[in-house]
């Protein structure tokens, strides 16, 4: 039985694991932690049950092949799904915008705010529900598509859209809370289709959360994983590619130790294999991305409050004041507030979750201050923990008093447990004029090493992770191993 050396234990790699296993291939795991997941961390404090990762999980609809792909990796196995009516509510002074997941809600919902706006709201609309058929899951049950030669009537309903950031969008519509509603969801330097994906699964219900959250979808995967016979190392932070021309011979790890298979995936953010592990160039198109494509991350802050329950579902967001932008690195705070998981608080209390996306140069900044000394990186932290926690006081006056940090986040730490060079928990920010392409695993200079990960794919995320892994697999057995057979790749 041939080995497959899998670096990295977060979706991708464990997704890898599987796909070797079910083809015939003995999979190990090298994973730097204690824990496998990756991304898919969470944490406890005061009582708190802190989720790093999933806001929403695209592919919960049975129609779709996303919700295959889950199936097949085991990850929603005895999980059940919850769906909240909204996914996120804008704030605006006095008034609010919600996407809602009935859509014909949501488009009366804009109309009554703005009729003057009749028109992009309608074609706003308009493009969402052809994004559902393109997916399969519009109609009123979510399963009716769009194909042959219908697809390429409304194409160009869609490829209106793709010229346009979110501020380009926003600059189309009169009114001050929609315009603020668009911008407020997504990281600055988003195009416009991005929103537009995110509310064609939301309103197609393939957007919902499983509940138990980051911690179940990543138990789920090493279960699974480790049922079909694979292996796990822990403790194992690569530290050096070895190879013999185009061949890699061995991975050398941070403990001294060094293990050898037939092939290698590496799950790792390139920017680290290309410039730590190896002397092989990046492959020239993902080479291209990091060059043109922006990078992003964020600050996050969780809050214990002395309450029930908070008034809302899902997501809030908040406009940052320009005067307290030199202390929280953007633009809008992205509330969460999950009160269908009653484990997440003590009783009688709320978790409140708060995110403000920042800039790849904010993001390295965190990263130097925390090189600097704790003090002064532990010093910021509690500035923007403060900060916050005024302005959502000042949106929800009844949380006066009511309120505290529980633990504050940031590139640093992303950093620091996850290894990506800039602290992101994502890939690249999807961009206006360019659509979301898979790039391609090889690396040419080394015939038995692919490469898996959110990185091949902007804007990366939990769904993209577990495909890539999937796909290396499928180069392996595919293309670079001769004499196997792809069996269980459906």
């Amino acid at each position: 039985m041939k080995t497959i050396l899998i670096v990295g234990g977060g979706a991708a790699g464990l997704s890898a694991g599987i796909f070797a296993q079910l083809n015939g291939y003995r999979a190990v795991i090298c994973e730097k932690g204690n824990t496998a997941g990756g991304c898919l961390s969470c944490w406890e404090r005061e009582g708190y049950h802190i989720d790093n990762c999933i806001h929403w999980l695209i592919g919960t609809n049975k129609n779709t092949n996303m919700y295959k792909t889950w199936s097949k990796v085991g990850a929603l196995d005895n999980t059940e799904i919850h769906c909240n009516s909204r996914l996120y509510t804008s704030n605006h002074g006095n008034e609010s915008l919600s996407l809602s997941r009935d859509i014909e809600k949501f488009q009366n919902d804009m109309l009554s705010l703005s009729p003057r706006d009749e028109r992009e709201i309608k074609s706003f609309i308009k493009a969402i529900k052809t994004l559902e058929g393109y997916f399969g899951i519009a109609g009123d049950n979510h399963d009716e598509s769009i194909t042959g030669k219908k697809m390429l009537s409304k194409l160009p309903i869609l490829l209106k859209y793709l010229n346009l950031s979110l501020e380009d969008l926003a600059r189309r519509f009169h009114h001050p809370v929609i315009k603020d509603f668009i911008v407020s969801f997504m990281p600055e330097g988003f195009g416009a289709l991005g929103l537009i994906f995110t509310a064609a699964n939301y309103c197609g219900d393939n957007a919902g959360l499983p509940v138990g959250g980051s911690a179940v979808i990543a138990e789920n995967l090493k279960k699974h994983y480790l049922s079909l016979g694979g292996t796990i190392e822990y403790g194992k932070e690569a530290v050096a590619i070895n190879r013999e021309g185009r061949k890699v011979v061995s991975v050398s790890f941070a403990d001294g130790t060094e293990m050898s298979a037939d092939y290698y995936i590496m799950t790792l953010d390139p920017s680290v294999v290309f410039s730590e592990l190896t002397d092989c160039p990046m492959p020239s198109e993902l080479a291209k991305a990091y060059k043109k494509l922006k990078r992003f991350s964020a600050v996050q802050c969780a809050f214990g409050c002395d309450v029930p329950s908070l008034p809302f579902e899902g997501e809030q967001t908040l406009y940052i004041p320009e005067e307290l932008r030199s202390i929280l690195p953007g633009h809008h705070v992205n509330l969460r507030y999950e009160g269908h998981e009653e484990s997440y608080s003590p009783e009688g209390k709320s978790l409140l979750q708060a995110m403000i996306y920042c800039s790849e140069e904010t993001a390295v900044s965190f990263i130097e201050t925390d090189k600097k000394g704790r003090e002064e990186y532990l010093k910021k932290k509690t500035e923007i923990a403060q900060t916050l926690s005024e302005l959502i006081v000042k949106q929800f006056p009844f949380l006066e008093g009511k309120m505290h940090f529980i633990d504050v986040w940031t590139p640093a730490t992303y950093k620091r447990f996850v290894g990506t060079q800039i602290g992101s928990f994502m890939s690249f920010a999807f961009p206006k004029r360019r659509m979301p392409k898979e790039l391609n695993c090889r690396v040419d200079s080394l015939d038995n090493l692919v490469l898996a990960g959110q990185w091949l794919q902007m804007p990366g995320g939990l769904p993209i992770a577990v495909n890539s892994g999937r796909n290396a697999v499928t180069e392996i057995v595919g293309t670079l191993d001769k004499t196997s057979a792809l069996i269980n790749n459906s």
